[in-house]
């Protein structure tokens, strides 16, 4: 369906549930067409601990690195101590 700018802002709720429905509108300015009104697709909803027994994080995770630290005070690459 393709409707001019003016009945697009007249009748914008009525084209949206025809876009919720699934029809494609078609909004054109003096008769070229601009812009498409459609429906969004909808995600399925997320399930909380879908990854549980999948994901394995390692016990010194969280262990300060000297190293890294470093690297985030100096900004040097070549500062590197553990050679």
């Amino acid at each position: 369906m393709i409707v001019n700018v003016h009945e697009a802002k007249t009748h914008l709720s009525r084209l949206l549930d025809r876009a919720s429905s699934g029809e494609e509108i078609v909004i054109a300015r003096a008769g070229k067409p601009v812009a498409r009104l459609v429906a969004l697709a909808t995600r399925p909803p997320r399930v909380f601990g879908a990854l549980a027994g999948q994901v394995w994080i390692a016990d010194d995770f969280d262990t300060p690195d000297d190293a890294l630290a470093e690297l985030f005070e100096t900004g040097d690459l070549r500062a590197d101590t553990s050679a």
